[in-house]
């Protein structure tokens, strides 16, 4: 039996692909996308060790991250927890943690392919949007480099009461979660969707090209049936 495989890119044959949809909208994951790692589980590892959060809470959230990978949590009940541990914390401190995480610990890690293309899309008037499942205050941060306003991020979310941060979750944009929290913004049928795991999968079908960047093994095998190509930036790219 003859196994499928993906089409991949070259950065030269990406971009082109890109401008020459002369897109209207845009959507991008983030973590793994136009960053390597995962912000929101680093945010959480640096928010025990920085002490942002308590022991106790520490503790508990150590457990349940434990129990996530032992497929005993699910993917969006996970996502959601890691937004609610901050509950009881000033808005305006968990603002001034994601500024200063961002910049120690992501920012390096910023694709310069990715950054590049979305400035071009901005000049030429693209609207572009966000979608993760991290915590919205690391988002909305880190999106700033890339001149995405607040307004277009779509990320994990809890309701702030008088500048407290609470437990009841807003949204959760993970797997189908992501098209769900689109379509709530009027988002039905982007032009182009950027994303590196499977659970962008759903958010990339919807698009009218799909874009998987440093894609996981699981949505490799998802690009090859369905044929999207997809996009290696140098800093990943498999020899």
């Amino acid at each position: 039996m003859q196994t499928l495989s993906a089409h991949s890119l070259s950065t030269e044959e990406f971009i082109a692909a890109v401008h020459s949809l002369v897109p209207k909208i845009a959507v991008f994951d983030c973590d793994g996308t136009l960053w390597s790692g995962d912000a929101g589980s680093s945010f959480m590892t640096w928010s025990i060790e920085t002490g942002l959060v308590s022991r106790e809470a520490a503790d508990w959230i150590d457990a349940r991250y434990r129990a996530y990978h032992r497929n005993e949590v699910s993917e969006i009940d996970m996502c959601g927890e890691m937004v609610q541990l901050y509950q009881g914390l000033r808005e305006e401190e968990m603002r001034r943690a994601a500024r200063e995480f961002f910049a120690a610990k992501i920012e390096r890690n910023i694709f310069p392919e990715m950054l590049q293309l979305i400035q071009k899309l901005n000049a030429s008037g693209t609207e572009i949007w966000a979608v993760s499942s991290t915590n919205d205050w690391v988002i909305e941060e880190g999106v700033k480099r890339f001149g995405i306003p607040a307004k277009r991020v779509l990320a994990a979310q809890v309701e702030v009461k008088n500048g407290i941060v609470t437990d009841s979750l807003l949204d959760v944009p993970t797997d189908e979660g992501k098209v769900a929290s689109l379509n709530r913004s009027g988002i039905t049928a982007p032009d182009a969707v950027f994303g590196n795991s499977v659970h962008d999968a759903a958010m990339l079908a919807i698009a009218r090209t799909a874009f998987p960047v440093n894609p996981t093994p699981a949505l490799l095998e998802r690009s090859a049936q369905e044929g999207w190509p997809v996009y290696y930036p140098a800093s990943v790219r498999i020899a």
